[in-house]
């Protein structure tokens, strides 16, 4: 007999930990099943997934195509010692080296986004003989011993101190701090500031400069124009490798199949995960171009999995990107942006508490300011009553959403539709209330 919300969230809180929480303080969502944008309870209540569920559900949830690929994949080789070579492990890598741009065709698999991290660091240090990784403090990287400290969010202080070598710089829009008003002036203020830093650190000290091509968790944060290409030029003048983090951002969020591509550059080492197998498996992958593969072939590269190219994993991804390119889910990202560019756009119009909706593809993020000044509803790293009440609404109101300090994120499956936005954003309207309430004029 199946468990109640009640039973089950009695029991997980009995015998399993939880993210990121205070233990005694968690709340969980019992979740029954899921299909397409949606999932439901035990007791069959309804929620809109509109945060992918951890921003990694592209293709949407129980997709029939790869629910069969993986029961295929059961009859056949589940797993191989990670030296081995399969015919699983032999299409994919060849799938991705088609998909992802310039000559980034060699990859090395992991089980998720901060393992990936965590071996890019490592292959930068070993092609480089260089130690320092420099990365910004608006960013995440993953929960790991060195990815905590190579990210900038304040979840890593409860780290510290951590691994050594790791270097941290402003963004070029950072919360209070201004680099300029346009786009050619942060680019070019943050720009020179960050070349200075580098000479503080010594350049040739320095292995690789790590960025979420569009900052996730911390505010989908979208690089002013010229920022990337500027950021490209000065790695490659200094022989810094550049590494995009599309961990979130990969496999068409953006409108593309990786973020980094609407800056029309290319980075030395790309690490993917989350879109990879839509989340349906744990799967995560370092990209890297052939003048970083030529340096390792000589090299002993100190990295290793257990299951490092496990093949169900495997499956299921080819699976998941055959879908992603058949059913033109990038496609569709691009043309619900402008529906949820329109719906962003009147609650800006209507709501006073609304500060800033930003948007890329089907990654957005909405703001909440307290004052015409603009001011944030919550402090950094902080919390608002107001921002409470609005996160229980949702709840409420069966819809799935990240709310992080003074933000939410409107982050939905790649597969989602424009009356399913709608559905989604008549849900905010009525929430808005609640910030508008606390707003002070």
């Amino acid at each position: 007999m199946a468990m109640s919300s009640e039973e089950m969230v009695a029991l997980c809180k009995r015998h399993t930990l939880y993210t990121w929480a205070v233990q005694d303080q968690v709340d969980p969502l019992p979740i029954a099943r899921a299909q397409g944008i949606y999932f439901w309870t035990p007791e069959g209540k309804r929620f809109i997934d509109f945060n992918s569920t951890l921003m990694s559900v592209l293709i949407g949830h129980s997709h029939p195509k790869v629910i069969a690929a993986m029961k295929e994949a059961l009859d056949g080789l589940i797993f191989a010692y990670p030296q081995a070579a399969t015919e699983t492990r032999a299409r994919l890598s060849q799938t991705l080296a088609r998909l992802t741009p310039g000559d980034i065709d060699t990859f090395f698999f992991t089980t998720g986004g901060a393992e990936a991290n965590e071996n890019a660091i490592k292959i930068a240090r070993t092609v480089t003989g260089r130690f320092k990784i420099l990365s910004r403090y608006r960013s995440y990287h993953g929960a790991t011993h060195a990815t905590m400290q190579l990210s900038g969010d304040p979840r890593r202080w409860g780290s510290e101190p951590g691994a050594p070598g790791f270097l941290r710089m402003l963004d070029p829009v950072p919360l209070q701090f201004s680099f300029g008003t346009t786009d050619e002036e942060i680019t070019r203020n943050h720009l020179t500031y960050l070349e200075e830093l580098i000479q503080y650190e010594n350049p040739k000290d320095i292995a690789a400069i790590f960025v979420e091509s569009v900052t996730g968790t911390n505010g989908v944060l979208i690089p002013p124009r010229g920022w990337m290409k500027g950021l490209r030029e000065l790695t490659e003048k200094h022989g810094i490798l550049l590494v995009c983090d599309e961990v979130m951002s990969g496999f068409g969020r953006t409108g593309k199949m990786f973020a980094f591509e609407h800056g029309g550059i290319l980075p030395d080492i790309v690490t993917m995960a989350k879109g990879l197998t839509s989340s349906y498996m744990p799967l995560g992958a370092v990209g890297v171009r052939q003048h970083v593969v030529e340096k390792l072939r000589g090299k002993y590269f100190a990295g290793g999995l257990t299951y490092n190219s496990h093949n169900l994993a495997l499956a299921c991804a080819e699976a998941v990107l055959a879908v992603t390119v058949e059913e033109k889910l990038i496609e569709n990202a691009v043309s619900m942006e402008k529906v949820m560019r329109a719906e962003l756009d009147r609650l800006a119009a209507k709501h006073p508490s609304f500060k800033e909706g930003r948007l890329i593809g089907l990654f957005g993020m909405v703001d909440i300011r307290k004052n015409s000044a603009g001011d944030l509803i919550a402090p950094y790293n902080g919390s608002h009553p107001a921002m409470a009440r609005l996160a229980a609404f949702f709840r409420e109101q069966g819809l799935f959403s990240f709310q992080r300090w003074s933000s939410f994120s409107t982050i939905p499956p790649l597969t989602i539709n424009a009356e399913q936005i709608r559905e989604a954003f008549a849900i905010i309207d009525r929430g808005l209330d609640i910030t508008d309430a606390a707003f002070e004029g």
